[in-house]
């Protein structure tokens, strides 16, 4: 692997555009988590799958178009059903989270409906839904280098607006705080983050990324800062092992990532579960003795 990695271009594409997921994908992910909006990356995953499937769609039916690159219209989609899913939210202000599967419906209808007019699924499409370590290029690579720059510097910047976002919208707007614009940046944010996550993790499986390492990291911190870190080193640590086992077993290594990620969770539960056994035994053992 190691060989190859110094030998084959595609290879290092893959490795640093996974390395930048695993660190950028769980930094969102905590705050998509506590503010309980787990399944906003499916909807904005499926609606990038419906920009795709219009780019791959122009490139078929408009003979002179033949080098764009799908991943950059998906984007474009998902930006755009990023800002609907905000506008939806704030037209069902009690029941915001209907702006969610409203998004995500309609964004399947429409992607099975431009998949059908290009004549079904090809391996372009596959690799998109799966990930695949090959077709991540070069330009791929420099273009989630600087979003992963972009998104950390935002957080940076705007870290105590959504941290008190994330806990309680109501006070903070109260004390100031911009949320209308400071929720749409996020959002944004987290569609630029999944659009760029697929050719690596897949359409389908981008969102288990996002969550996965988070659901594992809230069982063994104490602080949100610490939920960030472990998070993010849980994150990097199933994607650089999900990568090479599936260069080994030569299949895409989307779901390898999320199986690793789940093999985590499934660890960390049992630690924790052990673990409060042992507490419990200890201060029953401890109440004996004082007794």
């Amino acid at each position: 692997m190691f060989e190859a990695f110094f030998t084959y271009e595609f290879l290092q594409n893959a490795a640093v555009t996974g390395l930048l997921i695993g660190l950028v994908a769980p930094l969102l992910g905590v705050f998509i988590v506590i503010r309980r909006l787990s399944l906003i990356a499916d909807a904005l995953s499926h609606i990038t799958l419906t920009g795709i499937a219009a780019s791959l769609l122009i490139e078929k039916k408009v003979s002179v178009i033949n080098d764009w690159n799908p991943i950059y219209m998906g984007m474009a989609f998902s930006v755009v059903g990023a800002v609907l899913i905000e506008r939806i939210r704030k037209a069902y202000k009690n029941f915001e989270e209907l702006a969610i599967p409203i998004i995500l419906s309609g964004g399947i209808g429409l992607g099975v409906l431009l998949i059908s007019l290009a004549d079904g699924f090809n391996t372009d499409l596959f690799g998109y839904l799966f990930g695949s370590v090959a077709a991540v290029s070069r330009s791929n690579m420099w273009t989630v280098l600087w979003i992963t720059v972009f998104v950390i510097l935002l957080v940076f910047l705007f870290y105590k607006e959504l941290f008190a976002l994330s806990f309680d919208e109501e006070h903070a707007r109260v004390t100031g705080v911009k949320g209308k614009w400071i929720n749409l940046l996020f959002i944004l944010l987290v569609a630029l983050v999944i659009a760029s996550s697929l050719q690596i993790v897949g359409i389908l499986l981008v969102s288990a990324l996002m969550t996965l390492p988070v659901a594992s990291a809230l069982k063994l911190v104490k602080s949100f800062k610490q939920a960030i870190f472990l998070s993010i080193f849980l994150g990097e640590t199933a994607v650089i092992v999900g990568i090479l086992s599936a260069y080994h077993l030569g299949v895409p290594p989307g779901g390898n990532i999320v199986m690793v990620a789940i093999l985590i969770l499934i660890v960390t539960l049992a630690y924790k579960k052990v673990n409060k056994k042992i507490r419990i035994k200890k201060s029953n053992k401890n109440i004996e003795q004082s007794t």
